[in-house]
């Protein structure tokens, strides 16, 4: 029984740390009412690995908390830009 538990303990993959979040800021153009932020928010947020995201109205910005081994960058600003709001990473 004991060399059955150790074979199934070595065969169990360690779960790897994950990586530390990234925080990116998009400039996000299109929005012009007051729904749009939501609209940009709900977008970002179905995409796994965002853990976080606040939209600007007034600066037309989104600040995106994300896990760098789930998505990128450039996935986020596609996501908006399928919303109906296109991105850029804001520099």
């Amino acid at each position: 029984m004991r060399k059955l538990l150790i074979a199934v303990l070595a065969a169990v993959p360690l779960a790897a740390p994950a990586a530390a979040p990234n925080t990116v800021t998009l400039d996000v153009r299109n929005m012009s009412c007051e729904v749009c932020p939501i609209t940009v928010r709900k977008s970002l947020e179905k995409l796994p690995g965002v853990s976080g995201v606040k939209v600007d109205f007034d600066r037309k910005t989104a600040t995106v908390t994300y896990d760098p081994d789930q998505v990128r960058p450039e996935v986020l600003s596609k996501a908006t830009t399928n919303a109906g709001y296109p991105s850029t990473v804001h520099k």
